[in-house]
């Protein structure tokens, strides 16, 4: 089966017939990279709140039932070098993937990029329009700021490690020890550090929520093509 794939029927209101083929996305590199990228960020922002703001969790007579705190900080450190490990796989990866993979998506350098930038803004924010351009891929809007988001990625990790190298001897946090004096001290890094863990919030409740909202309202398979990988794209209608 080649990868334009399965055509579909679809009714519309109007009772004519369109015409859909599965178009294989998302590969799995793609894929396995969301949903680490997923888990260990949410694990990330839980662990750095707790670590910013320690809570008294519970009480315990002996020494060794208090260590919780102690694998907080583990459970952080080690989904930082899972989290930049993976994020290295998906720079990779946009130089060898297929199309919708390549970091081109990202930078929009042609004119038909920036129309559908102003289309979707339209569309998804002023709502001004019922409906955008669909794209297959990512449309132009987000991957461009998914672009910025891998900016935050790489300052959220920076900063990170800047300030575990004050307590490391392990060579990939000692070489952003130089970070801390450019940024004024640990104290303006730990600030930056954790004004981007709200972005990350921020950006998953928003991510989210357009997830489910443009499976609903293209009904092409958005939520289940992180997944399987597959959506559905409409295939040009046929003159008679």
């Amino acid at each position: 089966m080649s990868t334009t794939g399965i055509a579909a029927k679809s009714k519309f209101a109007n009772g004519h017939p369109a015409d859909y083929r599965r178009v294989y996305v998302w590969e799995m590199p793609v894929r396995a990279y969301h949903w680490i990228n997923a888990i260990v960020l949410v694990v990330l922002c839980i662990t750095g709140y707790l670590i910013g703001a320690p809570i008294r969790a519970f009480y315990a007579s002996e020494a060794y039932q208090q260590y919780w705190f102690g694998w907080i900080r583990f459970l952080h450190f080690l989904c930082a070098y899972v989290y930049v490990f993976n994020f290295l796989m998906r720079i990779y990866w946009g130089f060898v993937g297929n199309k919708y993979a390549k970091w081109n998506n990202f930078f929009p350098l042609t004119k038909a990029q920036r129309e559908e930038i102003m289309d979707v803004l339209k569309t998804d924010v002023f709502q001004v329009k019922l409906h955008g351009a669909i794209s297959t891929g990512h449309n132009a809007l987000a991957a461009f700021i998914y672009f910025f988001t891998f900016l935050a990625f790489c300052a959220q990790s920076i900063t990170g490690f800047a300030l575990y190298s004050s307590m490391s001897n392990s060579w990939i946090p000692r070489m952003f020890t130089w970070i801390v004096p450019l940024m004024g001290g640990e104290m303006s890094v730990r600030y930056w550090h954790h004004l981007f863990m709200w972005f990350f919030v921020t950006f998953i409740v928003v991510h989210i929520y357009l997830a489910f909202y443009h499976d609903y309202i293209e009904g092409r398979g958005t939520i289940s093509s992180i997944v399987g990988g597959w959506k559905f794209d409409k295939m040009p209608e046929k003159k008679d």
